[in-house]
């Protein structure tokens, strides 16, 4: 058993735990040293994900205004917005004027981030949802149920970063009625997935030194049978139907360097889909 499979077998609050503990040392070095950023969370308190948070953030920026076409004048919508990696350097990209919403099923994250950035950005909001995921919270509130808590045509960007690659197939539609019914005419939202499709399947679920998705399930494969939401990769023809049915239009395709696809000059670990209403 690897350490990720450890990390999967204990249960989501104790995960939260386990890394507060595990990063304490190094947490308390920098709040003794006097250098401690305002805007970087402790590595304790991080929960999404890996490498450097406030890098990571930028590389999203860019991405942001590479492919959605962000503006500093856009309303944004952060799907599943953590402990505010993007929604950080969004503060000095984004107007005082300009609308930004975030909300996140981690209570932690957002309580962190209405603590340390809307503080000093008041258009900054952000809200707890507490809806079941098995790799970090279990409620009785369905994702696949959720209303987005916003007015149709509210935003032109909405982005999710390591979002869809959490959720199952009931849960990812849903998501995309609600951004198509959130987006403005025009508008473009980002979202990063692990995708598949029949030439690359075999190697992608394998021991093969990637991200390894062996469970096979009907349209989607999974890393682990016993947490459900810790990975899950689309076949690409399915994720395509589901696309279909929000009325969203997919404009731009950028495989990413998990599956060994990815070639472009800016580019992510995750595959990157831009869809436009």
């Amino acid at each position: 058993m690897n350490l990720r499979s450890v990390y999967y077998f204990i249960s989501p609050k104790s995960r939260l735990v386990v890394r507060k503990i595990y990063y304490a040392p190094i947490d308390f070095l920098n709040s003794i040293s006097g250098r401690k950023n305002k805007l970087i969370p402790n590595k304790g308190d991080i929960f999404i994900g890996s490498g450097d948070f406030v890098e990571q953030g930028k590389h999203h920026l860019k991405l942001l205004i590479e492919y959605a076409k962000l503006k500093p004048n856009h309303s944004v919508l952060d799907i599943g917005c953590g402990i505010g990696r993007v929604a950080v350097p969004l503060t000095n990209y984004l107007l005082t004027d300009s609308r930004y919403e975030g909300f996140d099923l981690v209570k932690k994250g957002i309580n962190w981030c209405k603590n340390n950035i809307t503080s000093s950005f008041p258009n900054f909001n952000f809200q707890h949802i507490p809806l079941s995921n098995d790799l970090y919270s279990l409620t009785n509130q369905k994702a696949e149920n959720f209303v987005f808590p916003y007015k149709d045509d509210s935003f032109e960007t909405v982005f999710l970063f390591s979002v869809f690659t959490h959720m199952q197939p009931l849960e990812v539609q849903n998501y995309l009625n609600e951004i198509y019914r959130v987006l403005k005419p025009e508008g473009k939202c980002l979202a990063t997935f692990f995708v598949y499709n029949e030439k690359n399947e075999d190697i992608i679920s394998k021991n093969n030194g990637t991200y390894i998705f062996p469970f096979k399930k009907v349209g989607y494969r999974l890393m682990n049978q016993k947490v459900p939401s810790a990975n899950i990769a689309f076949d690409e023809e399915s994720l395509n139907k589901m696309v279909d049915l929000s009325n969203l239009k997919v404009e731009n395709k950028i495989y990413g360097t998990w599956s060994k696809r990815g070639n472009k000059p800016l580019v992510d670990f995750q595959d990157i889909l831009v869809f436009e209403k």
